[in-house]
């Protein structure tokens, strides 16, 4: 038996904030913690996300980020929603020709939207 990836963790400043975008985005539930973090929890299981406060400052690309795919509408629609959500885009040196958009969070970490499923 191997292992499995159960949560992305990501250290931020304002967690509520944070919380926010990702819920939305996501469409995931918010579970505030005991220490000033936030667990988010998908419906029906799968990878949640946990949000943890951190006052370091965040220093060039993210070595690591997670890949979205979207379920029921187009890219562009759902980058036009991301967008609206506090999203910006994100020039890591792509050249265009891509398979993914690069967007940031409200924070400026990076994540990608795939072009396909």
């Amino acid at each position: 038996m191997g292992t499995r990836i159960a949560q992305w963790t990501l250290d931020v400043h304002d967690v509520d904030r944070m919380a926010a975008f990702w819920s939305a985005a996501l469409g995931y539930r918010i579970e505030p913690g005991d220490d000033g973090d936030a667990h988010l929890w998908p419906p029906g299981g799968g990878l949640s996300v946990w949000l943890q406060p951190t006052k370091e400052p965040k220093t060039g690309k993210n070595r690591n980020h997670p890949d979205l795919v979207v379920d029921d509408r187009g890219v562009e629609d759902e980058v036009d929603r991301l967008l609206a959500l506090g999203a910006a885009r994100a020039d890591v040196g792509q050249r265009g020709d891509e398979g993914f958009t690069v967007l940031r969070d409200p924070e400026g970490n990076e994540f990608c939207l795939l072009h396909r499923r």
